[in-house]
């Protein structure tokens, strides 16, 4: 299955709470949620060349820093009386080249917003596993007999070591 997110340079506009309720070991009760979230997506950016991101959040936490930006990553909270939905429909119609843009959310007003502009919408779960598959480091391939605990050479296989790289051992008199 070819992944839809694959060296594209599309901007992304993403519903960011929404998606942090996708993510494996990110909870919205976190009081730097919002910076995890960032975080990944910045690495996510990094690794492809091009990518803009737009990230939206409903209001922040008192005392948290709102200056998330940089590294392809532009963050936007949301201020009362609006929440990150009406302010995600806002920028969704200001759009100017929608079918270059693709939103990832799961609520279902922002997504038909952006059906309605022609702009593609991934679901956040969707994109949860992606961004996890990306941002995670593979697991190293364990070599054979990995699994068996390493012990230290003795003395006949050390002097057969060094017999056969020319490192005879020369007697030392007392």
């Amino acid at each position: 299955m070819q992944n839809p997110f694959a060296r594209s340079a599309v901007p992304l506009l993403i519903d960011g709470h929404n998606l942090i309720a996708q993510m494996p070991g990110l909870r919205l009760s976190d009081i730097d949620d919002e910076a995890q979230l960032v975080m990944l997506l910045r690495r996510y950016a990094a690794a492809r060349r091009g990518r803009s991101i737009t990230v939206v959040f409903d209001h922040g936490v008192y005392g948290h820093s709102q200056r998330l930006d940089g590294y392809g990553v532009t963050c936007s909270f949301a201020r009362s009386p609006h929440d990150a939905d009406t302010q995600l429909i806002r920028r969704i119609t200001t759009i100017a080249r929608p079918h270059e843009w693709t939103v990832v959310t799961s609520d279902r007003q922002v997504a038909q917003a952006a059906a309605a502009r022609g702009i593609k919408v991934i679901d956040s779960r969707t994109f949860a596993q992606t961004l996890q598959q990306l941002t995670t480091p593979a697991p190293r391939q364990s070599s054979a007999g990995a699994d068996k605990p390493e012990r230290l050479p003795d003395q006949s296989e050390v002097d057969e070591w060094l017999r056969l790289f020319g490192e005879e051992e020369q007697d030392n008199p007392a």
